[in-house]
């Protein structure tokens, strides 16, 4: 690449066990890091992370709106022009069931009140963490089809 000349996009692909989600060129990549939150963008420094239930957005092309999709962990890899997110579970936000999200979020507080303690409430705490994040994912998917 010439000096002065920056890339515009980078390789992103999005697997999770079930299928592949994306492949193909993206502008920016945001997702839920274990340490925080992610932006990566063209030329991002190498770095290899395990991902956090939560949300992934995307850009594919500049005028399309962003790309919405629940992560329920992995790991992503970052290398300067291609991003890998590697997704234990990982759905498109128009394709979760929000009743059924509500529903999941309803029965994780209800044992996170019962459990005061432990590995009971530990796996409470995860399915909460989860179930939040497919209702944002939502959230922002419906928000996102409204510009």
């Amino acid at each position: 690449m010439a000096m002065g000349v920056t890339q515009k996009t980078f390789q992103l692909d999005i697997v999770s066990a079930e299928k592949k989600l994306y492949s193909g060129p993206a502008h920016a990549l945001a997702v839920s890091g274990q340490d925080g939150e992610l932006g990566i963008r063209p030329g991002h420094s190498p770095l290899l992370s395990k991902l956090k239930p939560g949300v992934a957005s995307f850009v594919s092309n500049i005028k399309d709106p962003e790309e919405i999709l629940y992560i329920s962990g992995g790991i992503v890899e970052v290398q300067p022009s291609v991003v890998t997110v590697l997704a234990d579970t990982a759905m498109h936000g128009k394709d979760i069931d929000q009743a059924r999200a509500n529903e999941a979020r309803r029965a994780a507080e209800a044992n996170i009140q019962a459990q005061a303690e432990g590995q009971g409430f530990q796996v409470a705490q995860m399915e909460l963490a989860k179930a939040v994040a497919q209702l944002r994912a939502i959230e922002l998917t419906q928000k996102s089809m409204r510009r």
